[in-house]
């Protein structure tokens, strides 16, 4: 057997970049170095893993050494054009129009659980779109979550069929302004990375990529993220793939949404420039709250939890969605502030128009 070498040609010449490229093993010793990979080269990489290049040992290692310093926004871009090019994907209806924007309120995860804001504000935001006459499809990418109670769980329990097929999501795009994109569905080509990734045990790089590819091609995103850190990163992510407009956001509390326990930090990606705020919900009327007034421990709590905001419930976790659909409704243009948008979200959970979209989406998700 021959030994790979530690240390890794420079990357500084194509024929240096090119000898080191060639296979895995020489990925992998230019990792081990703590060097990191320029875009072209992340995209080259993560699209060998993808085509089933490396195999899961070499898979797991790569994801693990990246991890250990943390991705960089060189890796994050080329990732996620590689696996934007492999992910199956969700046409908008015919009728649409060019002017319509396609929104995703995605997150990383990674943060303390309370419930399914996302999926949540997802709906109400749809149901305000739709209330203000806007052109808004609602494009929600999401996942199995480790605690039983993710996004795909949650609808599930909720009638809705999240293994629907793209011509269904069309359908529910088209009948109800929204629907539900199941990660598993829309990236077969991670099949080479599930092993890996269940046996390293915690977040990957592949956690950070799948917000950044919708299966719909969003043009708008509200991404919440778990760390100050990430947040910059992501927006910046955001910025060099071209969205039209986006939010990141961080609680300082800790949580990847938009809190109303405390201050918000948000990067604000329009125009191709990266601004940064902070948002705090007291400022906008909103009662401060506590984590445990909005946590939830089971799925059928969650569950719970989705219905009653959806209803318009009053209390600290509708409040808590009202606020996630404001940001929603800014980056997707049918509001220009946050006070507007909490206004028409309350509407719309208030005059049950929420709630009756979401009974649309759980109809036109079984093709009925």
């Amino acid at each position: 057997m021959t030994n790979v070498p530690v240390s890794a040609p420079s990357s500084g010449s194509e024929s240096g970049l090119s000898a080191w490229l060639a296979s895995p093993a020489g990925v992998l010793a230019h990792l081990l170095t703590g060097a990191t990979l320029r875009e072209r080269e992340s995209e080259s990489v993560f699209e060998r893993v993808l085509g089933g290049g490396f195999d899961e040992a070499q898979i797991g290692a790569l994801l693990a050494l990246v991890s250990a310093r943390g991705p960089t926004v060189d890796e994050l871009v080329g990732g996620a054009r590689a696996m934007r090019r492999h992910v199956a994907r969700v046409v908008l209806p015919p009728d649409a129009t060019s002017d319509a924007r396609v929104l995703d309120t995605c997150g990383t995860g990674g943060a303390p659980k309370t419930f399914n804001v996302s999926t949540a504000s997802a709906f109400v935001t749809a149901a305000t779109a739709r209330d203000s006459g806007s052109t808004v499809y609602v494009a929600k990418h999401g996942s199995l979550s480790r605690t039983g109670r993710g996004s795909a769980e949650v609808l599930e329990r909720l009638g809705a069929n999240v293994h629907a097929e793209p011509s269904i999501q069309q359908r529910c795009l088209a009948e109800a302004g929204v629907c539900f994109c199941f990660s598993v569905r829309h990236h077969p080509a991670m099949k080479h990375a599930v092993g890996p990734r269940k046996s390293l045990g915690f977040p990957t790089i592949f956690n950070l990529l799948g917000p950044l590819t919708n299966p719909a091609g969003a043009t708008c995103q509200l991404l919440g993220t778990f760390s100050v850190e990430l947040s910059e990163k992501m927006a910046r992510t955001l910025q060099r793939l071209g969205v039209d407009r986006a939010m990141v956001v961080h609680s300082h509390d800790g949580m990847d949404e938009l809190s109303t326990t405390d201050t918000n930090l948000v990067h604000d990606v329009r125009e191709g420039v990266v601004t940064t705020r902070v948002i705090d919900p007291e400022r906008l009327g909103l009662p401060k709250t506590t984590t445990d007034a909005l946590r939830v421990h089971s799925l059928e709590e969650a569950a719970d939890a989705v219905c009653s905001t959806l209803r318009g419930e009053p209390g600290p976790r509708t409040d808590l969605v009202v606020l996630n659909s404001a940001g929603a409704l800014v980056v997707a243009g049918v509001c220009d502030d946050f006070a507007t948008g909490i206004d028409l979200a309350r509407q719309s959970v208030n005059g049950g128009s929420a709630w009756a979209l979401f009974e649309r989406f759980v109809e036109a998700s079984h093709g009925r």
